[in-house]
């Protein structure tokens, strides 16, 4: 054979052996990798916890009839409760979840970007939500 002959179709068995090895192997899989979801209110629900029970779920305050974690007051559940077409009672609130419904409710209507007017219309209005609010600044 000439020399000529060889070098070409050497080149040849190089060009046809190149795709046969750069090419991926044949797996019909995927991976979905866990994201860590966004939870925007999640300091300022735990700060609020402490600050209004110390994260007591089954904290009641009789003076005000206030009920839960986040101490909600019958005035604020039926507000809720006529705004969201719901039913709960006072008693509910002692479970964590609805209250957290509850006050994540009233979250979203001042939007998750404003963390001092929650924290002080949670609270109530007048002078006093200062405090409140520089109280729950400590635990954020």
């Amino acid at each position: 054979m000439p020399a000529s002959f060889k070098k070409i179709l050497f080149f040849i068995l190089l060009f046809l052996s190149v795709p046969y090895r750069a090419s991926s192997p044949n797996i019909n899989s995927f991976t979905v990798f866990a994201t860590t979801p966004v939870e925007p209110y999640k300091k300022l629900i735990h700060a609020i916890g402490f600050v209004e029970t110390m994260n007591n779920p089954l904290a009641y305050n009789p003076l005000e009839e206030a009920t839960g974690i986040f101490q909600i007051r019958p005035i604020r559940l039926k507000d809720y409760n006529d705004k969201t077409g719901n039913n709960y009672k006072m008693n509910d609130l002692f479970d964590y979840e609805v209250s957290e419904k509850i006050f994540l409710y009233f979250a979203d209507q001042i939007g998750p970007y404003d963390l001092e007017q929650i924290a002080r219309r949670w609270n109530g209005s007048g002078h006093m939500t200062t405090y409140y609010w520089n109280r729950i600044r400590e635990y954020l």
